[in-house]
C-alpha cells in the first residue's frame, strides 16, 4: 500500500519541482532622479546591496559585481550605473536551477524577489535624496 502511495505521489513531486523555476528576465533600468550625482548613485547602489546581504565582489567606476551566497547556493549580478540610470543584470549562479530552455533563461523562484527588493531599496534611497 505504501508503494502505491509513493508511486502516486511521484508525479506530483516532479510537477512541484518544475514550478521552482521561473523565467529569468533582467529588470528594466532604474531611472535616477535629476540632480543626483554619480557618487550618490554609487552610494545608493552599494548601500542597497550590502543592506540586503550582497557582498561586493568587484567594483569599478560605473560597475559593481555583487554576490548573494547562502547555505548551498550563490548568485552573482552586475550593476551598471551612471547619473541617469541603474541596470541590474544576472551574471551567474550556483545551485539555483539556472538553465536555458528554447532560448529562455530560467532560475529559482526566489531570484526575482531578491532583485525586486534591490530595485525597491535603490528607488527608496533616491527618494530620500530629495
Amino acid at each position: 500500500m505504501k508503494r502505491i502511495h509513493l508511486v502516486m505521489l511521484l508525479p506530483l513531486l516532479l510537477l512541484t519541482m518544475a514550478f521552482r523555476q521561473v523565467p529569468l528576465n533582467d529588470p528594466p533600468p532604474i531611472q535616477v532622479p535629476p540632480g543626483v550625482s554619480e557618487a550618490q548613485v554609487q552610494n545608493a547602489v552599494t548601500e542597497a546591496l550590502t543592506g540586503r546581504g550582497w557582498a561586493i565582489a568587484r567594483h569599478m567606476p560605473g560597475e559593481i559585481d555583487a554576490t548573494y551566497a547562502r547555505r548551498d547556493f550563490s548568485v552573482t549580478i552586475v550593476v551598471h550605473y551612471d547619473r541617469h540610470q541603474v541596470q541590474i543584470n544576472y551574471l551567474n549562479s550556483s545551485n539555483l536551477k539556472y538553465e536555458v530552455k528554447n532560448g529562455q533563461r530560467y532560475i529559482h523562484t526566489n531570484y526575482p524577489s531578491w532583485i525586486q527588493n534591490l530595485t525597491t531599496d535603490i528607488n527608496n534611497r533616491f527618494a530620500m535624496m530629495h
